[in-house]
């Protein structure tokens, strides 16, 4: 009889794509899947450890998963802790939390089988590998609808930001092979995919260490090729656009006009502090070259508010920033020290109160922004990829070009006549804006 496994996967969509890696394995070895912990023989907690809130997160996960091994109906004999958090803290995860049965790090995502099957047989296995190995090409399966699919290209990175924990987790940057991304585009697009996201830490640098030059610009427009509705671009480093890059985005009628730029400051002090490779005035001009190269784009960012040695001065200088460039998507996070980083140890550190307040500010401030956006949609018709149908609300739901999964918001609409089903593209003459999100009538 085959055991029964429970998936969690926590963080990011790069996290999801490791977690389709490890259900590969898991399925090929005969393993089968449940979503009830209570009913698995083993559970498997795909970690992150990015910020402390996603460290409390994971350790609040595995704790209730630990939990559960002496509830009364569980037949649960083992809990796996997977990712980068694995990664980081193996030894220390033992230590502190002896009810954990195996750790298997990010960089063996391979020994998984092995160490759910060491783990039911109460060898308490730690499985770690070298995270600076060249990548190794792995199966996957889908959690994502058909028609959504993420698209990995490249694994770590070689910024060396004051803050981020990302190369001591992931370790330096590895392409794959451009055809091994266009083999696998092709077979989730055969599969029933028309919208490929494209990640990784940061997919400007795409290619560098395999054909001596970035070259991310060639690969999408390759994916262009696919009969593949949408290519959506995530995590772009400001430094890493070129010309080609730019026109690629702005000629190329399948690459949606949304593009994901962490820019973390514009403050020159700051972002001198936080190792970042360009200057405010680099952001703004490629901000603005953005704007005046592709008409209707949608920019996101990620912000650091709170930073060690950030005056009040510096934090009015992002705040202008906003309201003159208006972003339209814009995640805020007060600064969150991370030990073994240089940022942790540096002077001027700031309370609780101050980022809090910091923070507070900045999402004020993008509320604006956002209404804005929001109410020049009214009276415009969105192609909308169709996602489901709430029958509480009784109303179909689904998403933009401005809206990315997981991230951004959803576009809701009434049809008439024939329904569509989910993945169906439609087109949504918005009639109002509902707690942020364009509500409308579907043609069909």
């Amino acid at each position: 009889m085959s055991h029964k496994i429970s998936f969690i996967s926590l963080g990011c969509s790069k996290n999801l794509v490791d977690s389709e890696h490890m259900l590969f394995f898991l399925d090929e070895a005969g393993f089968t899947f449940t979503p009830d912990a209570l009913e698995a023989d083993a559970v498997v907690i795909n970690t992150c450890a990015f910020i402390d809130e996603a460290k409390q997160e994971a350790i609040d996960q595995i704790l209730e998963m630990c939990a559960l091994k002496n509830d009364e109906g569980s037949q649960l004999k083992a809990v796996i802790v997977a990712g980068c958090l694995a990664e980081r803290y193996k030894e220390e995860l033992y230590k502190e939390i002896p009810e954990i049965d195996g750790i298997v790090t990010s960089s063996s995502l391979s020994k998984v089988v092995d160490t759910v099957k060491d783990a039911l047989e109460g060898k308490r296995p730690l499985y770690a590998g070298d995270k600076n190995a060249p990548l190794q090409e792995m199966g996957r399966v889908m959690t994502t609808p058909s028609y959504t699919a993420f698209v990995k290209i490249s694994e770590g990175c070689d910024h060396r930001c004051s803050y981020c924990t990302i190369p001591s987790i992931r370790g330096k940057m590895r392409s794959r092979k451009k055809e091994d991304i266009l083999a696998e585009c092709k077979a989730l697009v055969d599969g029933g995919a028309k919208e490929l996201i494209i990640i990784a830490q940061d997919i400007t640098r795409y290619g560098a260490d395999l054909y001596g030059k970035p070259c991310l610009a060639e690969l999408v427009r390759e994916i262009c090729e696919l009969p593949v509705e949408w290519v959506r671009l995530h995590y772009m480093n400001p430094d890493g656009f070129t010309e080609e890059l730019i026109e690629t985005v702005a000629s190329e009628p399948k690459v949606l006009k949304y593009l994901d730029i962490p820019i973390q400051h514009v403050s020159d002090s700051v972002l001198k502090r936080m190792h970042r490779a360009y200057k405010g005035d680099d952001v703004r001009a490629l901000f603005r070259k953005l704007r005046e190269r592709i008409p209707g784009v949608v920019l996101r960012t990620s912000l650091i508010v709170g930073f060690p040695g950030e005056t009040e001065e510096d934090f009015e200088e992002l705040c202008e920033f906003l309201k003159e460039f208006k972003i339209e998507r814009a995640g805020v996070f007060a600064f969150s020290p991370q030990e073994e980083t240089v940022a942790a140890a540096l002077p001027d550190q700031h309370g609780d109160d101050t980022k809090r307040a910091r923070s507070d500010r900045i999402a004020a401030i993008q509320e604006e922004v956002m209404e804005e956006f929001c109410s020049r949609l009214v009276g415009k018709e969105l192609t909308v990829l169709c996602e489901e149908y709430d029958r509480l609300a009784e109303i179909w739901y689904g998403r933009s070009f401005a809206d990315s999964p997981d991230v951004d918001g959803k576009v809701f609409f009434t049809v008439e006549g024939k329904k569509p089903h989910p993945g169906d593209f439609v087109t949504v003459f918005v009639d109002e804006i509902f707690d942020g999100c364009p509500m409308g009538r579907a043609r069909t």
